[in-house]
Parts: C-alpha cells; sequence; structure tokens
C-alpha cells in the first residue's frame, strides 16, 4: 500500500453549505451533491453522512483539492459531468485527490464521465472497489487508481507519468490477470 502511512483528515466543526457555487474546504456532513458550475477552492474536504455526487450535466472544477470520504462515504460521477480536479503539489496529502476511509469495507466508487473530465492525482481506496467508466481521457494530467479492486469499462484512459506533479511514484506489475 503506497499510501499506508498517510493519515486520516479530522473532520471540523461547524458543518459547511454545499449549496453555493464556490465551495470552501471543510466538512460536509449530509454528503455533497454536485449540479450546475461548481468550484472547490483549494483545501480538503470532508465528506461524511452521505456521498459525493456529481449530477448530470454538473461542470466540477478545482485545484489543490482532496477529498476524504469519512465512514461509509462514497463517490458517485455521472456519466455526463464534466470534472477537473486536481490533487494538492505539496503537504501531507501531496498527490492525493479521493482518499477513502480505511474502515469502509464494502464501499464502491463510481467515476464516470465525459472525455473532458480530468482528475489529476490519486484515486485512493484502500478497501473499496472503483468502477472507472465512459469516457475519462486523461489527457494532459495523470491519474493513479491505489484501489481493494478496479472495474474498468468504456473508453477509459489512464496516463501514470505523475512524478512531477507532487505524486508518489507507484510501481505497476507488467502483468494484467484476468478473474471470472
Amino acid at each position: 500500500d503506497p499510501f499506508a502511512d498517510l493519515p486520516a483528515p479530522p473532520a471540523t466543526n461547524p458543518c459547511q453549505n454545499g449549496n453555493q457555487s464556490t465551495l470552501q474546504p471543510g466538512t460536509y456532513c449530509k454528503g455533497l451533491s454536485l449540479s450546475g458550475n461548481v468550484t472547490l477552492s483549494p483545501g480538503i474536504y470532508v465528506i461524511e453522512g452521505g456521498d459525493f455526487k456529481a449530477s448530470s450535466n454538473a461542470n466540477i472544477s478545482g485545484e489543490g483539492v482532496v477529498i476524504y470520504l469519512a465512514g461509509t462515504s462514497g463517490v458517485s460521477m455521472n456519466g455526463t459531468a464534466t470534472v477537473k480536479l486536481s490533487a494538492p503539489t505539496s503537504g501531507t496529502y501531496s498527490g492525493v485527490l479521493f482518499y477513502g476511509d480505511r474502515a469502509n469495507l464494502a464501499g464502491s466508487n463510481t467515476f464516470n464521465g465525459t472525455a473532458d473530465s480530468l482528475l489529476t492525482g490519486a484515486l485512493y481506496f484502500p478497501t473499496q472497489g472503483v468502477n472507472y467508466l465512459g469516457n475519462f481521457s486523461g489527457k494532459g494530467g495523470c491519474t493513479q487508481v491505489v484501489a481493494s479492486t478496479v472495474q474498468w469499462s468504456g473508453n477509459a484512459n489512464i496516463i501514470q507519468d505523475c512524478t512531477s506533479l507532487g505524486m508518489r511514484d507507484i510501481p505497476a506489475t507488467q502483468t494484467v490477470q484476468l478473474v471470472e
């Protein structure tokens, strides 16, 4: 586990309001469901009591963002959402974009987006599954996926030369195994 030493971000009080076009870091206590044009300001977002959801036709952007999914919270991105998010390039969470709670043993996270979507950073779900679907291109950035299980479908394309972006080098095996 390349991120085994990474601490879980603490929740903060009070709970943040997710009904704004520009969001601030903090704790979102009933999940975070985004629609329309939304910008995430740099910092750590702790999602509790619900999922991080990108609704149909949402246009979500943010740089220097860490999204921590506490408890049983997960990620659900609609296939028509355009999501362009990048992880911080320095500090404790350098290179980590999404971080799933290690205690969530049964969670599943779905990243399904348009060809214009771009996630730059690690999707870290050590005890959960990741479904990487649709037309996420990854062109012009880099995405690392560290998860209990990974499902690929559609035209997803991942580029993994991320060392210049403050990300950890994660060695990959040269073998792919298909299990039924």
